[in-house]
């Protein structure tokens, strides 16, 4: 078993590191508490920062968490620690998600995560437009196998249930334009790098263009609102889809999801693919539950992903590590 020390530096490393994860309008909702005596993190959710409209049951809060979760594991094993983790270890106290223990000794080291660790910091949600190269098998393959290391199912979308995926997601954004408490809350986590130095949420420069013509889904976070000098694009005519799923629909399996989600966007980085989300149908209940392939599709959609090459989108910002982290005895 190791014995390596871990200093508060190390600890608040490994915690910067967790927090490049994606999170739902950039919410960064999570808060960590490192004990030094256990050698233990603790993920706690930041309710404070849910999305009451877009996200009421919290569903797309916990893939975010997952996925900093994830990253949290990888910078711990970049760091020389094996870690052990568990899920909810307390159901009752909803803002519990998980403990990382360091240097267990039944936690086997797992190099594949390791070997992610330089993406972390190359992961960018890009919303620009992708070339209409096809990604190769192998790289599908594996992408395949990172969700499956997660617990997680990560099936790329065939016609003709891409025609109904894409048109879900036209209908749900028409939906959110269209229902104005939603439609505040999206606003209200845009930027104006103008007029403030932004430590969360979506900044203007990260927008993207706009869509002129194409079939791939790209989210307007602007909506109706003029951005000066923001430019029309031509997106992809043929969008590469994928579907993260799992077996079940609780709390625990989208900790799993986010997980998942984020150990594949990492590893596709290092295979030079670029990503972004295509969440809007899957904050309508009545539209999420029809995303699933009704030949192929198992499980409950957690993640609607849009791959391809591209350039990768901008850094985003993150909150001081010190708001999110405390280290204790």
């Amino acid at each position: 078993m190791s014995t390596r020390t871990l200093d508060d530096a190390t600890v608040t490393g490994i915690v910067t590191d967790a927090t490049t994860a994606p999170s739902m309008h950039n919410a960064q909702p999570w808060r960590f508490r490192y004990h030094r005596g256990s050698r233990t993190f603790v993920l706690r959710a930041d309710l404070e920062r849910a999305l009451l409209h877009g996200d009421p049951a919290t569903r797309g809060l916990h893939l975010g968490c997952g996925a900093a979760l994830l990253n949290l594991r990888v910078a711990a094993g970049q760091a020389g620690h094996r870690t052990a983790t568990t899920l909810l270890p307390v159901p009752a106290d909803p803002a519990l998600l998980a403990t990382v223990r360091l240097d267990a000794r039944h936690a086997m080291p797992d190099e594949a995560l390791t070997d992610l660790y330089p993406a972390i910091h190359e992961r960018h949600t890009s919303r620009y437009p992708f070339a209409d190269r096809q990604i190769p098998e192998s790289v599908r393959t594996d992408l395949g196998e990172a969700a499956r290391r997660e617990g997680a199912q990560f099936a790329w979308v065939t016609p003709p249930h891409l025609q109904t995926v894409l048109a879900l997601i036209s209908d749900a954004e028409g939906y959110d334009h269209m229902d104005p408490d939603r439609a505040a809350e999206e606003r209200s986590w845009i930027r104006d790098t103008s007029a403030e130095a932004p430590v969360d949420g979506i900044p203007d420069y990260a927008l993207g263009p706009r869509k002129r013509a194409g079939m791939a889904p790209a989210r307007d976070f602007a909506g109706l609102r003029p951005v000066p000098g923001r430019p029309f694009f031509d997106f992809e005519r043929h969008p590469q889809l994928a579907l993260l799923s799992t077996a079940g629909d609780t709390p625990t399996d989208w900790l799993r999801a986010g997980q998942g989600l984020e150990r594949v966007l990492l590893l596709a980085t290092l295979h030079g693919v670029t990503a972004s989300f295509a969440t809007q149908a899957l904050e309508w209940p009545e539209l999420r539950w029809i995303l699933r392939d009704p030949v192929s599709g198992t499980g409950h959609v957690q993640m609607v992903v849009r791959l391809g090459y591209g350039p990768s989108g901008p850094r985003t910002p993150r909150r001081p590590v010190g708001q999110v982290l405390t280290i204790g005895p």
